[in-house]
């Protein structure tokens, strides 16, 4: 079968669309121009462009079974009704707003332009129905919680039969405040590999069993993508299969499950997760490396109360201001990876530790990370 671009970022051309793709006549490629000669397997509802550990482009491939599975799994955890749409429809967790939509029988309420607490409102009042779901990134949950003195957004928040929170990690201090105000706030993990969630507060959905293999987490079930287009190589590499004949994903998650409980203590390898979306470290710091005065720089991960993940630059005594250095690096970044990627601080020491191989001690300079006061 070819494969049809639908433009991710036209939430309404996905929705039209999707019923199509889960019939499997027209499968969808979001989030990229599919070569012409392109063929996907039988079953394909939907090919998303995604990015990995090196920053190089993948194309996870998508069954209408994995994607109707996960949605019949997330309704009998949480409960069926209408949802509403404040994440693109290119990403998986904006996708599986609109198929669990088209499950459900229910028409998705869209959140147009830039989201704000006004929108939500606007659209929590347009639902016109108790059973009302959403699923955002912790960013736009922190928009909220932020602006959750109006009584009209606290309001529009407990209207929710269910907040789904994923994409990145949550912070102990947007938790708190959410339960504070008795938000109904799920947590959830997954990936565009696994059809999106699949582990909600901790607890694998129905069909879903979560390994551990040394420290990394390996999940299984009916919701697991076909593997990656055109790249049989990594397809074999991230999906196995055991001596019982069970497939599994390789998540390249630390974790560890304990007493039947998921707890993910973020990436195996070089990676953050921002706003949802993944950044890879090396790719940032070859950008920052082009700054003059940044020449030697090493570029980090940071916890960050907003954004679940950031990065910061350290760099040893070097000429020029910082100041003019950070934007000029965060300018470069944003041009060529986004906005998203953006470095959030810059500390200039006297020096930078360094192994005996000469290479930067990165272990120490996390360590350092604690002690750094959190960006103004």
């Amino acid at each position: 079968m070819r494969l049809h671009p639908v433009d991710g970022g036209d939430p309404r051309a996905v929705r039209d669309a999707l019923p199509a793709a889960l019939a499997g006549t027209h499968p969808l490629a979001l989030g990229f121009a599919p070569d012409t000669d392109v063929e996907v397997p039988e079953g394909t509802a939907v090919v998303i462009a995604t990015s990995g550990s090196s920053g190089v482009p993948k194309r996870v491939v998508l069954s209408a079974a994995a994607l109707s599975a996960s949605a019949e799994a997330t309704a009998a955890r949480i409960g069926s009704g209408r949802w509403m749409l404040a994440l693109p429809a290119g990403y998986v967790a904006g996708l599986q707003v609109l198929v669990r939509s088209l499950v459900a029988g229910t028409e998705p309420i869209l959140l147009g332009g830039r989201f704000s607490a006004d929108a939500f409102v606007e659209a929590t009042r347009r639902a016109g129905v108790d059973d009302v779901y959403i699923s955002l990134v912790p960013a736009q949950l922190a928009t909220l919680i932020d602006a959750a003195d109006d009584a009209q957004v606290l309001a529009a928040l407990r209207a929710h039969r269910a907040i789904l929170v994923g994409g990145q990690a949550l912070s102990d201090g947007i938790r708190m405040r959410a339960a504070d105000l008795r938000i109904p706030l799920v947590h959830t993990y997954g990936s565009s590999e696994t059809s999106g969630g699949c582990v909600y507060d901790g607890i694998p959905l129905d069909g879903v069993r979560v390994g551990q293999v040394d420290d990394e987490l390996r999940i299984s079930g009916p919701m697991l993508a076909d593997g990656y287009l055109d790249d049989p190589a990594l397809t074999a590499r991230v999906f196995e299969t055991d001596a019982r004949g069970t497939r599994w994903y390789r998540t390249g998650d630390r974790g560890f499950i304990l007493d039947g409980v998921v707890e993910v203590h973020g990436r195996l390898d070089n990676v953050i997760v921002s706003g949802g979306i993944n950044i890879s470290l090396d790719r940032v710091e070859r950008i920052v490396r082009g700054v003059p005065g940044l020449e030697q720089a090493v570029v980090l991960g940071m916890p960050d109360e907003r954004w679940g993940e950031a990065s910061i630059i350290f760099v040893a005594r070097t000429r020029g201001e910082p100041e003019d250095m950070l934007e000029e690096a965060r300018s470069r970044v944003a041009a060529e990876i986004g906005r998203h990627a953006r470095p959030v601080q810059l500390e200039v020491a006297p020096e930078l530790p360094m192994l005996a191989s000469g290479k930067p001690d990165r272990e120490l300079l996390r360590r350092m990370i604690h002690d750094v006061p959190p960006p103004a």
